[in-house]
């Protein structure tokens, strides 16, 4: 059975919405993308893992996203990263294993480097650090500083996905890439082939980049960016299984 939703209260008048699964160590930690939730299926999928080996496991949605309260526009990098690291600190202890998918991966690289002492492991499901630079070309940069908001075609849905002045802005900086990025714990980020949102060559750079010895990349062939066929989840699944048996 899925747990329960609750909410936590940040006292910003947006309650957040999460699913805590109890269970044993290490606690599992799912980061969404960007204007996804916490019930897709790369997430379902964790915590019916997590049921299955008796883990304990935390997923929850930003503000303005999903079952959580505020609006979507009000929102920031910044502002997710510290909502994740709030509901972090007050619902889990212990080593971390943190699992974020697309923008999800750039939120949990700077997650590990706030709590380096709890996250034991990462995995990025093509993670997308610095989108804010390499994803947007000059003309909607030039559009998101005249206008304040940019709009492109949703490959997933009817509505638009909107990009704010202020999400691009709170993204610039939080940059990672333009030098050593100080996590030390192991990290796997599983890419697909053919991710036209977010090339290879992101990952590649990312792996580069990160400071930690322990460091694999895994490009599915054909994949796409949502990584959700069962081949893809299957794959994501031994990743995260090979992380928790090193600390059980």
């Amino acid at each position: 059975m899925l747990p329960e939703i609750a909410f936590l209260d940040p006292d910003d008048g947006s309650r957040l919405a999460y699913r805590l699964r109890a269970g044993g160590s290490p606690t599992l930690v799912f980061l969404p993308g960007y204007a996804s939730d916490m019930d897709g299926a790369k997430a379902l999928a964790l915590d019916a893992f997590a049921g299955q080996r008796g883990l304990t496991m935390l997923r929850f949605d930003y503000s303005g996203t999903g079952s959580s309260e505020g609006r979507f526009e009000d929102g920031t990098l910044e502002r997710w990263l510290d909502e994740s690291l709030l509901l972090i600190d007050r619902l889990s202890d212990g080593p971390l294993v943190v699992v974020g998918s697309s923008m999800g991966g750039w939120i949990a690289l700077h997650v590990a480097l706030r709590r380096p002492k709890r996250v034991a492991a990462l995995v990025g499901i093509a993670a997308a650090p610095d989108f804010t630079d390499w994803g947007f070309s000059a003309e909607q940069k030039g559009k998101l500083l005249a206008a304040g908001r940019v709009e492109e075609p949703n490959p997933y849905g009817p509505e638009p996905f909107v990009t704010t002045r202020a999400f691009w802005e709170s993204g610039e900086r939080l940059r990672l890439l333009g030098g050593t990025v100080a996590v030390d714990c192991p990290v796997r980020l599983v890419h697909g082939e053919c991710d036209e949102d977010v090339p290879v060559a992101v990952a590649m750079t990312l792996m580069r980049r990160l400071r930690s010895a322990d460091v694999q990349l895994n490009i599915l062939k054909g994949g796409g960016h949502r990584l959700s066929e069962p081949h893809e989840i299957a794959a994501i699944l031994g990743t995260v299984a090979a992380l928790v048996e090193m600390y059980q």
